[in-house]
């Protein structure tokens, strides 16, 4: 199940939870899919909400790539481009 919200952009996920029963299906990820931006509305982003770093249960929200994240200094790609 989740609560989303239209963005001008984009589907905001504000909150989303599934039995942790069944965390083996992986049912965030298919929540994440089933919001999938370009949709008939032609939708450009999809906003995954609060990521804590470590957070075991947040972890599959990083596999989504490209990634921006809101900082102190305002968006930033993620993870950071390597510098040489």
């Amino acid at each position: 199940m989740a609560l989303i919200s239209r963005m001008g952009d984009g589907w905001s996920m504000v909150y989303s939870f599934y039995n942790t029963d069944l965390s083996g299906r992986s049912l965030g990820v298919h929540m994440i899919l089933d919001h999938r931006p370009g949709w008939a509305e032609g939708l450009l982003h999809v906003y995954l909400g609060y990521w804590v770093a470590g957070s075991r249960k947040m972890e599959y929200k990083v596999r989504f790539q490209p990634q921006e994240h809101l900082g102190p200094k305002g968006w930033a790609r993620f993870p950071a481009p390597a510098v040489d």
